[in-house]
């Protein structure tokens, strides 16, 4: 382990990243449990559709491995992926159960994203079309998928209900759902407060226990055993029509995927990289194709295997505060990855009001982008603002991402600021607009 002519130490080149196998283990297994809730979460969200529940942990457990790896022995970065929260909401509760499409079809659009996804990375041009998206959407995309996000959770544990007269109201507190998701998330709050790493695993398990008592948690007859097959889910997004392949939906949801991807990537892979010095003198992040395409193989494998879109998580900097600078990081990540698959029973009994507190403290994590938003133009903040409102209100991802952009360019014509918005920007508004019109 310290001799600095091992096979780790030069494969992963340690030494010039001023790190060490300890250190990179320690920051993989810090990653892991910072991040492990998404293994309980994810599953969670996509059983609504219909889909597997045991099917799609192994799916995502798997895509994970899989992207990370590539991350790691590609890119030789310290970054960990997995189903992106967020995109995980829009296959679910806007493709799926708000415009009533299969699950099959939403994995389809995942598909398809992740191709586009391969094929810009090769001739790298994902980076000039993010560009093409002004930065204030970006960063009001972001705090709208928070407040989504945030807002799933505290539905799923009923502190808030429909209501006919206001649409929404407080739900019954003292509801055993209520009373565990609030225990969760006080937990998790007390734990963040106090840099407690895997503060968010940690409450989804203590909330967890606090629920069998409540009669909100069914233990399973056992915790460990053989993963379960991702059969029922695997290329299950051969099962769908042409007609519904070449729909404007189809095209209308893996643009959705593929813009909120990119933003995310991007800006974890940027984000992250800057706090710790691992941006070049021009502020660009050396390598950057080779970690974009390791994010667009988790995506296109994932949706091969049955779940929704892979990316980087934010959460590796956890493990990159430990110290982790290298792929080594990701891949000792990988390994406890590969260990939980065994754990499918005790991951899949996690109730949905013990993950809310998860949905709504990484909602929390998500609006901190709100001080990136520039709201002294008001041509620049009106578009941020509806972004940001209609994605909670209207209970769509998409349907946000599809008013910023078209209240932009309305907003930049009105302002006389014609050439603001990009090529791109014009022919969406106008493909949405259609849209609206006749469909």
């Amino acid at each position: 382990m310290y001799d600095e002519n091992g096979f780790l130490w030069k494969f992963f080149k340690l030494k010039e990243n001023g790190t060490t196998v300890k250190t990179e283990v320690i920051a993989g297994f810090t990653t892991f449990v910072t991040l492990a809730y998404i293994l309980a979460v994810n599953p969670g969200i996509l059983e609504a559709t219909g889909m597997d529940k045991g099917s799609v942990f192994t799916a995502t457990v798997l895509a994970s491995i899989i992207a990370t790896v590539v991350m790691a022995l590609y890119a030789n970065y310290p970054f960990v992926l997995s189903a992106g929260m967020g995109l995980n909401a829009f296959f679910t509760y806007v493709v799926v159960l708000q415009m009533g499409h299969s699950w099959q079809f939403a994995l389809s659009a995942v598909f398809i994203e992740g191709i586009i996804f391969l094929l810009l990375t090769f001739v790298k041009a994902r980076e000039a079309i993010v560009n093409c998206i002004p930065l204030n959407l970006k960063s009001a995309v972001s705090v709208g998928i928070g407040l989504f996000i945030a807002f799933i959770g505290l539905k799923s544990a009923g502190i808030v209900v429909s209501d006919e007269a206001t649409f929404v109201k407080l739900g019954n507190l003292t509801d055993p759902s209520a009373i565990v998701c609030i225990f969760g998330l006080f937990l998790c709050a007390f734990l963040i407060i106090w840099n407690v790493k895997g503060a968010i695993l940690i409450s989804v398990i203590a909330s967890t226990l606090v629920g069998i008592p409540l009669g909100v948690t069914v233990l399973p007859e056992s915790i460990i055993g053989m993963p379960p097959s991702v059969a029922p889910t695997a290329m299950a997004f051969t099962q769908i029509t042409q007609e519904e392949l070449l729909s404007f939906d189809m095209f209308f949801c893996v643009v959705t995927f593929l813009f909120v991807d990119m933003f995310d990537t991007i800006g974890m892979l940027v984000g992250t990289a800057s706090k710790v010095g691992m941006l070049d003198e021009k502020g660009n992040l050396p390598k950057a194709s080779q970690a974009l395409t390791a994010d667009a193989i988790g995506t296109t494998v994932g949706a091969m295997l049955g779940t929704s879109t892979i990316t980087t998580f934010a959460e590796s900097a956890a493990g990159i505060s430990e110290g982790g600078r290298t792929g080594l990081t990701g891949m000792v990540t990988s390994i406890l990855f590969a260990v939980s698959l065994f754990f499918a029973p005790l991951f899949t009994a996690i109730p949905s009001a013990a993950t809310a507190p998860a949905l709504i403290m990484v909602g929390l994590f998500m609006i901190e982008n709100i001080v990136n938003v520039d709201f002294s133009s008001y041509d620049e903040a009106i578009p941020a603002f509806l972004t940001i409102l209609i994605m909670p209100l209207t209970y769509s991802i998409g349907d946000g991402v599809m008013v910023g952009i078209m209240s932009y360019v309305i907003c930049k014509i009105l302002a006389k600021k014609f050439s603001e918005p990009s090529i791109v920007m014009y022919i969406l508004t106008i493909l949405f607009a259609g849209k609206i019109i006749f469909m």
